[in-house]
């Protein structure tokens, strides 16, 4: 044993390169490896030979085995030092210019429009994006028999069989926002509730996922020239025109009673939109007075509170913004288009500094 110990030691040391170093392990520890089969020799023996050979023959395979170990790092170890002498890096060569992020337009575009209705004594309000059926539909007097609440139009949550808790879906729009706003805090409140908004569609003008916000002003007096003031004041400030025009054309929504889509003045020269200008007009939200019954599921009494509500996407604000044709791209990941009409992350809107740079 003591001639097999000094051949393979001396083969191990010498062992060149992994692969050798494999060869080796196989020829002496391996399943028909020498010592394995003198190991298979030992029920040969007798008694008192076994517990001579056993022994012996136990420290010489474990003295080999570590052996192979020690080879085996120490050939990684040379390995390592060769790959790093031929991937080294000289730190004094000239660093690569700065790679400076950009903001995303809808982000920017929802700093903008927090900082315009902030200045107006409009907090924001946020909620869940999945919610009961009762906050995204019966709260605010959407009736069951409503295209809205068709599976066609809204993500349904799955619920297992016996499962008896109300259907949740992922919110149509922002408006749970407000319900859960009033009957926390209750009136006088005056809000917006930015935020995702999913609904079942997909085309150059609708997306599954888009982004909303939603405006909400409750007290005992306010009235729709309220509304059109504030709409107007945002309008002019956030499309930075002066004498913005807009429209109000009458309108339904189960949840504003007297309901009104709105629409602003612009041009069209040469496949451009023009805003603030000329004789055409743009749809771009939808208005109205808070519906009595809107306040009654909310815990607001209708007899002595009233208010008004408005809605718009503000993906689609920033396209008319920003001049971006397809709503699609918005959700493409695609750094060209970000760096094009992304954000430089400094440009933080103000009204006084300007809301877009």
């Amino acid at each position: 044993m003591d001639d097999l110990r000094d051949k393979y030691i001396d083969l191990i040391a010498n062992a060149g390169d992994e692969a050798s170093l494999e060869d080796l392990r196989v020829q002496a520890v391996g399943k028909k490896g020498e010592i394995s089969l003198k190991m298979r020799e030992l029920g040969k023996m007798t008694p008192e030979e076994r517990q001579i050979m056993g022994p012996k023959l136990n420290a010489l395979k474990d003295e080999i085995n570590t052996a192979l170990s020690a080879k085996k790092e120490a050939l990684a170890d040379a390995a390592l030092n060769e790959r790093l002498k031929s991937e080294w890096l000289d730190v004094t060569l000239p660093a690569r210019d700065a790679r400076v992020g950009t903001i995303h337009p809808v982000s920017q575009v929802i700093e903008e429009v927090t900082t315009i209705f902030a200045d107006m004594g409009f907090s924001v309000a946020e909620g869940p994006q999945i919610d009961t059926d009762f906050y995204n539909f019966d709260a605010l007097n959407i009736p069951g028999h409503h295209p809205a609440r068709a599976e066609m139009d809204t993500f349904y949550m799955h619920r297992a069989e016996g499962d008896n808790r109300p259907p949740h879906v992922l919110r149509t729009h922002t408006s749970p926002v407000q319900i859960r706003h009033m009957e926390k805090h209750g009136a006088p409140c005056r809000i917006i509730a930015p935020g995702r908004v999913y609904r079942a569609d997909y085309d150059q003008t609708h997306t599954p996922m888009f982004h909303q916000v939603e405006g909400l002003a409750i007290d005992k007096d306010i009235s729709m020239a309220n509304l059109k003031w504030v709409l107007e004041e945002f309008f002019a400030a956030f499309f930075e025109v002066k004498g913005i025009k807009t429209r109000f054309r009458a309108s339904h929504f189960p949840f504003t009673e007297p309901s009104a889509e709105v629409d602003i003045q612009c041009s069209w020269e040469d496949g451009q939109l023009k805003i603030g200008e000329g004789d055409g007009w743009l749809e771009v939200l939808g208005s109205g007075m808070v519906h009595p019954k809107v306040l009654q599921a909310a815990g607001v009494n209708p007899d002595e509170w009233q208010g008004f509500a408005f809605g718009m996407g503000i993906d689609r604000i920033a396209m008319l913004k920003y001049g971006i044709p397809d709503l699609r791209a918005f959700f493409d990941s695609d750094l060209r288009w970000l760096r094009h009409y992304g954000f430089a992350s400094l440009d933080v809107p103000t009204l006084h500094g300007g809301l877009s740079r």
